[in-house]
């Protein structure tokens, strides 16, 4: 079987029959493509296509479509994972690439009270998407959505979704006075909750975990605390966990 290399072309099945700037680059100056190839290309939305090149340069590459496909998305609602992204941004580069060759649906990125990051170029995160899409052959690109504050993410998150906050915080035995969110902490494991259809949303804190108080605000808008296993995970590492768990539970 022939090895086709994909290509993102967002702009499909409109024209401009040309592929961007980044993609015509890599076609003719790594792949040496040239007139008259044919290349597979996806608009990370669902849809595949295969074209032929008319005109290849590595500033301008031009194409016809010779046909287009559909491809299901091979799980049921919709994925979403909201987390604190990490000091270090390797990690959550790290966390992106791996979750799209999972398969969700859109990241979020929090600012939370223990947040050690308070800003993130977007840019770089969409680059890694794109070029994880394109390696694992899907034809659906995660949406990334620009830092939001934890409670207004709380409080616009639809009440249909399935809300989840995934957190490590533990009661104090030893406390004389606990807050609502020590008693309301208890657990179920994240698949025990999970419905197939419906779509779901997970929270995954910064390092040092949520503080309490961003605890009892979620519970108290109806947000559902959850375990991701017995372990104590970096922030990253239980961000690809709550995807992985949330793809396995919603296969189509």
């Amino acid at each position: 079987m022939k090895e086709f290399h994909l290509f993102y072309a967002p702009q499909l099945p409109d024209g401009p029959f040309e592929l961007p700037a980044e993609e015509a680059s890599h076609a003719v100056r790594v792949l040496r493509m040239k007139e008259d190839d044919e290349l597979l290309l996806t608009n990370g939305r669902g849809a595949f296509f295969e074209a032929r090149l008319t005109l290849a340069s590595p500033k301008h590459c031009s194409f016809e479509l010779l046909r287009q496909w559909d491809d299901p998305k091979p799980w049921k609602g919709s994925i979403t994972v909201a987390v604190a992204p990490t000091k270090n941004m390797d990690r959550m580069e790290w966390f992106v690439e791996k979750a799209t060759e999972i398969g969700f649906d859109r990241l979020v990125l929090l600012q939370c009270d223990h947040s050690e990051r308070r800003t993130v170029k977007t840019e770089r995160l969409e680059k890694v998407t794109v070029a994880a899409m394109k390696q694992s052959h899907k034809a659906y690109k995660p949406a990334i959505v620009e830092m939001l504050p934890l409670r207004q993410f709380l409080e616009q998150t639809p009440t249909s979704d399935a809300r989840f906050i995934a957190h490590c915080f533990e009661p104090d035995e030893d406390s004389a006075t606990q807050s609502p969110a020590c008693h309301l902490s208890q657990r179920n494991f994240l698949t025990d909750l999970l419905q197939p259809e419906a779509d779901a949303v997970v929270l995954i804190g910064p390092e040092g975990d949520f503080s309490p108080r961003e605890i009892e605000t979620a519970l108290n808008l109806g947000w559902r605390p959850v375990s991701l296993g017995e372990s104590r995970l970096r922030t990253e590492t239980a961000a690809l966990v709550a995807v992985h768990l949330m793809r396995l539970s919603k296969r189509s």
